[in-house]
């Protein structure tokens, strides 16, 4: 996409409603939508335009990596939380005079972590907000905040991409096109989780482990646990690209204060990514089931590859409560239950109702 969001992969009309408000920009925007988007990059684009002129690409080579002074990126204070503390300083720097640009941008790409003090710490900024400062929200849900930080906001809405639209990016970039289908169709939709597994040769496998799960459930609780042991190990190899793009910056950190806050950004990296694969394996998961349901009832299924006869093991009523329960747990993992214990609920209870 032209207009300074080169490179970003789906999310046209975001992106076009962004770059109208390059002209008139809102003083606080609210980007929220499901981990593995492309939230955040979108963001950095957003914020190089407000900060630079539009030939200036050296300008916008420092926004976008984060080395521009008129862009402050605001961080959670260790692996949990954006304190009062971390709020407050940003509340001080956002009455400050800008250093190159006309304005400051104040990024919050993690702003779900926000404590209800630190939101209300910034909430006065937001409600009498100064003319040269705009603050940029990352989260996955308005809920991740407290609704008088969303109703100052400009909220942006993402949605999932389409396949074809993230095949075609990932070919652009030299991908091998059989390798792009795979990555597309079990990202769900996530250009950013795609771009992750562009280059893994597990992304295969990891989505035939999914899809197989419903011919390996057995009522012991035993095997529930060995099936979620092995579905969580099918993630781990799909991480390898984050942990080497990972390692590259912990080499060229200067001293221990940064070393510290690598750590601790990396740590949080690797929860999300993690989180937003047991997402999709999920989804498969309960798409599995919405075949076997349809598969019975003449519509046709989305997962062309699927065996027929596997497909009538589950009767469709039964199918459909599957599906229902899968995404239930969908939801658990997003209030941060541990992976392997809601899945070996999940199993188990799987294995009984079919």
């Amino acid at each position: 996409m032209s207009g300074g969001f080169d490179g970003i992969i789906g999310h046209s009309a975001v992106v076009d409603l962004l770059r109208r408000d390059l002209l008139r920009p809102s003083h606080a925007y609210l980007f929220v939508g499901p981990s593995g988007l492309g939230k955040s990059t979108v963001a950095r684009h957003f914020a190089a335009g407000l900060l630079c002129d539009p030939d200036d690409a050296g300008c916008r080579r420092r926004a976008l990596g984060g080395g521009h002074p008129d862009l402050i990126l605001v961080e959670p204070d260790g692996r949990t939380s954006l304190t009062v503390d971390r709020a407050r300083a940003t509340v001080a720097g956002a009455a400050l005079t800008p250093v190159e640009s006309s304005r400051k941008v104040f990024l919050f790409e993690e702003a779900g972590m926000m404590s209800p003090e630190a939101a209300n710490a910034l909430l006065k900024t937001l409600e009498e907000p100064t003319a040269s400062t705009i603050f940029l929200l990352v989260a996955e849900s308005e809920d991740d905040l407290p609704s008088t930080v969303a109703s100052r906001s400009r909220v942006v809405f993402f949605g999932r991409v389409a396949d074809a639209e993230v095949v075609a990016a990932l070919e652009e970039r030299g991908v091998d096109p059989e390798q792009a289908a795979h990555a597309a169709r079990t990202s769900g939709g996530r250009p950013g989780l795609a771009l992750m597994l562009a280059t893994r040769p597990e992304v295969a496998a990891f989505r035939r482990t999914w899809l197989s799960v419903p011919g390996r459930l057995r009522p012991a609780t035993g095997e529930a646990f060995r099936l979620a042991e092995s579905v969580v190990a099918a993630s781990e190899p799909l991480l390898a690209s984050l942990e080497e793009r990972q390692e590259a910056e912990m080499g060229d950190a200067v001293d221990a204060a940064a070393v510290r806050l690598l750590k601790e950004r990396h740590e949080r990296e690797r929860r999300r990514a993690a989180s937003s694969l047991f997402l999709t394996g999920l989804e498969m998961l309960a798409s599995w089931y919405r075949d076997a349901a349809a598969a019975q009832l003449g519509a046709a299924p989305r997962n062309r590859d699927l065996a027929g006869a596997d497909l009538v093991s589950v009767a469709p009523a039964a199918a459909v409560a599957c599906a229902q329960r899968v995404m239930a747990t969908a939801a658990s993992l997003g209030a941060n239950q541990r992976p392997e214990l809601a899945l070996t609920a999940l199993f188990a209870d799987l294995a009984t109702t079919t």
